[in-house]
């Protein structure tokens, strides 16, 4: 997941660099929503480990 949202990311910084504002802002949109779903299951995943590890 964290790949499509550096993918999301390369796509908006190119969009943004050949001025394709609209479409910048929806990639870098996605990306940023795939990187907090990244973040919270990460953090879940570290908290459910730690948990099970006792």
């Amino acid at each position: 997941m964290l790949h499509y949202a550096i993918v999301f990311f390369v796509i908006a910084l190119i969009a943004a660099l050949f001025g394709f504002g609209g479409i910048a802002a929806g990639a870098a949109g996605i990306a940023q929503i795939l990187f907090v779903v990244f973040l919270v299951l990460a953090i879940a995943s570290f908290i459910i480990n730690a948990f099970r590890g006792r």
